[in-house]
């Protein structure tokens, strides 16, 4: 008998598994998908490192984390400095003050903030939904240029109906910085993400195309333990409904070209584009190959077997996984992590985090 049985072969599932190996457990890994990583799995194609499920930016200020995943790969110094093209015209991301130029030609950040006061709007309470929040943050141009259509590509929903803190996310600053992340540690994996989850399972046993919930009364015969990275919903048969999240497919190809659009991310933030960005993978890491390979992001509303990418916080959702947690709460030797089993979105760093604070507990 192993003293775990873990359900995913992701990030979270592998940090764990990695973590007890070296502290002398068993392990047995499973992963439905035909291959190790999860969301987090690189192909090598035309010698290039491609993000199969979306690009992953390594970025933290968690020296803990940082010193962890170097053990497993050298990282680039890339700079995540995203641009916008709104109907042809180019923005930098993210809102910064060479994106103030762009927009209405202000230099200095008295002028822009100025023009941002000029089109806030003012509200007598906390925002009802996004688009206030939007609104009162950086007016009605930002808003309309660089928010609406991009958010509502990638919700499904109008502004209006999104929850106020979604446009948390989006940084602001008043200096000429185009670097979106404000964390001290930042890069891209030298050999692709699949080389880091290769080596963090060195030594364990894996098992990819096996679907835990399909034979869950053999499987769980096997350990002590289960760690279930899965949608926690999924686990329960969808007994109380299931949580919604947002799907994504990814339409990529190769093109013979050395380069594609001259950046590694473009976001397309009209309504019109079906797509919200396009990736060009060889710019992570700078590659100088012949050809190049590109990924066009469709956001799509998530059906029932198809992959859960992105989940919907709004207060029916929350609710709806606050019951599954109290369920899970009575499932004995089952312990649920990662971003489905949590029904959060997790950045990379605290998935590491959250599966080494779980892996020194369980020793």
């Amino acid at each position: 008998m192993y003293d775990f049985l873990i359900v995913g072969a992701g990030l979270f599932g592998s940090v764990f598994a990695a973590r007890m190996r070296e502290n002398g457990k068993t392990c047995l890994v499973i992963e439905k998908r035909e291959h190790i990583g999860g969301n987090v799995y690189t192909a090598r194609i035309e010698g290039i490192n491609v993000h199969n499920y979306g690009a992953h930016i390594f970025h933290t200020s968690n020296r803990t984390v940082w010193d962890y995943i170097n053990r497993f790969a050298e990282f680039n110094n890339y700079i995540n400095s995203p641009i916008a093209n709104y109907k042809g015209k180019i923005y930098n991301l993210p809102f910064n003050m060479n994106t103030f130029y762009q927009m209405w030609g202000t230099v200095t950040p008295d002028e822009a903030k100025a023009e941002i006061e000029r089109q806030r709007i003012a509200l007598t309470g906390e925002p009802r939904n996004l688009e206030e929040q939007a609104l009162s943050l950086v007016g009605s141009d930002i808003y309309e240029v660089l928010i609406k259509g991009y958010t509502e590509k990638q919700w499904g929903r109008p502004c209006a109906e999104l929850p106020a803190d979604t446009i948390k996310r989006l940084p602001m600053r008043f200096t000429y910085d185009n670097n979106y992340f404000k964390d001290t540690y930042q890069g891209i994996p030298v050999s692709g993400y699949t080389r880091i989850i290769n080596q963090m399972l060195d030594g364990v046993e894996v098992i990819v195309g096996l679907d835990f919930l399909t034979e869950r009364e053999r499987l769980r015969k096997l350990a002590k333990t289960i760690i279930f990275t899965g949608s926690i919903d999924s686990y329960f048969d969808y007994s109380l409904g299931a949580l919604d999240y947002r799907s994504v497919r990814f339409e990529t190809e190769t093109i013979q070209t050395d380069n594609y659009q001259g950046n590694a991310v473009v976001n397309y933030t009209d309504s019109e584009t079906p797509y919200t960005r396009i990736i060009e993978h060889k710019r992570f890491e700078f590659g100088i190959q012949p050809t190049t390979v590109i990924s066009k992001e469709y956001p799509l509303e998530w059906k029932l077997g198809e992959e859960a990418y992105y989940p919907i916080g709004d207060e029916k959702n929350v609710k709806l996984y606050e019951m599954y947690r109290k369920l899970a709460e009575n499932e004995r030797d089952v312990i649920f992590g990662g971003r489905l089993g949590l029904y959060q979105y997790l950045d990379m760093d605290d998935v590491i985090e959250l599966a080494l604070r779980l892996a020194a507990k369980a020793v």
